[in-house]
């Protein structure tokens, strides 16, 4: 069995017992391990926006209730106030306090000291984005940039120097594959600057995983790509721009896109070819889907494999992992990323909202199965060079998402 990597929110009630199905589930594949982002942070971003609204510097400038892209809640800072990184707190430093002892204990017991630790870290420009608006983004997103820093250096205070940070940015690659072609290259490298800016001021070591997302909000994507070509763009141009010091151990590509699944059609991952990742760095591929069947994910392997710039000179194992159709109910789909599908349970309260941070996923609603994970991995080997697969699953309270992975080296 290849690496997992799980990307964010868990089964459980408990950080503890959401870490502990995962290790039950994955076991030795795993190389870090998010704390399961259970109760309120489950919806990503959600938590932290409504949380402001009552800070003392910002007030409401739009009602939302989260059902859709343009019916999100959007803040202002108060007139006459001025807003300060060190008077936001988005919760995670605290949230991370009472997770990480329970991170310790189910590494233990599963004899694991190897076992990094995973803190999800919303990107600065897409959390102010996702509060103030794109304008507001613009010119107040200093406060989120110091903010998300204080974050990252107080959590690495508590969980020690090998965190693992997730960095995760739907807004960059959706205004990358919605710019024109013509404008692409010097957009990404723009871009990709905004993407480093905060590994590059975080503490010196600091290691770091980047999520690119094209947004899953209620089963629909907030862009789309005709070609992974801006995320070819977009992944060199971060790969060039990263600072010295930094690790960076993995970036997250979207090859589906909410109720998209990814194509089978290998023009599609022609771009692949230039993509221009260092050894050292996993890159994730995603693209299972609970609307394609196993056999058509298994299609969409080769695909992506053939057409992506391959570094070893023999053939390599391919492994992956699908996952049962949802059943059939309501849904709201949180935004967040290879293409992330989130079913709400009927009597799950609130929105269920993740911006892009877990593209091409599967969802499935209902108690979590270990063989509707581990049991589906088989061998698959590619007829050409190609990169190393591996399985990545994100699971959520009520929610099971299962999602493929690719690490070029």
């Amino acid at each position: 069995m290849r690496d997992a990597h799980l990307v964010g929110s868990l089964p459980g009630s408990t950080p503890g017992a959401a870490m502990a199905t995962a290790l039950d589930v994955l076991g030795p594949s795993l190389r870090s391990l998010p704390d399961g982002e259970t109760g309120e942070r489950r919806n990503w971003v959600v938590s932290v926006v409504e949380g402001l609204r009552t800070h003392p510097d910002l007030e409401l400038r739009r009602q939302g209730d989260w059902s859709d892209y343009d019916r999100t809640p959007q803040l202002k800072p108060r007139k006459g106030r001025r807003l300060y990184g060190a008077s936001l707190d988005f919760g995670h430093v605290a949230a991370v306090s009472e997770s990480f002892p329970q991170f310790e204990a189910v590494r233990t017991a599963a004899g694991r000291p190897d076992l990094v630790f995973q803190e999800g870290v919303p990107g600065d420009f897409d959390l102010a984005m996702f509060t103030l608006g794109p304008a507001g983004a613009l010119r107040h997103r200093r406060p989120f940039t110091e903010a998300t820093l204080g974050e990252i250096r107080d959590v690495r205070t508590i969980t020690g120097t090998q965190t693992l940070f997730q960095i995760e940015v739907p807004a960059e690659l959706v205004l990358l594959a919605k710019a024109p072609a013509a404008a692409r290259p010097a957009l990404a490298r723009l871009l990709a600057r905004s993407v480093t800016g905060l590994p590059a001021a975080a503490p010196e070591g600091t290691r770091f995983a980047v999520h690119l997302c094209l947004g899953d909000m209620n089963n629909r994507a907030l862009g789309t790509m005709t070609d992974v070509g801006p995320l070819v763009q977009l992944a060199n141009a971060i790969v060039r721009s990263w600072p010295v010091g930094r690790d960076l151990d993995l970036i997250h590509a979207p090859f589906a896109a909410a109720n998209q699944p990814a194509t089978t059609d290998a023009a599609f991952y022609a771009p692949l070819r230039q993509l221009r990742i260092p050894a050292a760095v996993r890159f994730a591929a995603g693209f299972a889907h609970e609307s394609q069947s196993l056999a058509d994910q298994r299609g969409s392997a080769p695909a992506s494999t053939t057409s992506s710039s391959g570094r070893s000179s023999s053939p390599r194992p391919v492994d992956w992992a699908g996952a049962p159709r949802s059943p059939a109910g309501p849904s709201w789909n949180a935004p967040q990323s290879s293409a992330r599908t989130e079913h709400r349970s009927r009597d799950s309260a609130g929105p269920m909202f993740r911006l892009s941070r877990k593209q091409s996923v599967s969802g499935i609603s209902g108690r979590l199965r270990p063989q509707s994970v581990s049991g589906l991995l088989g061998p698959l080997t590619c007829e050409t060079p190609c990169p190393r697969f591996s399985l990545e699953v994100s699971l959520v309270r009520r929610v099971h998402r299962t999602k493929v992975i690719g690490e070029g080296d």
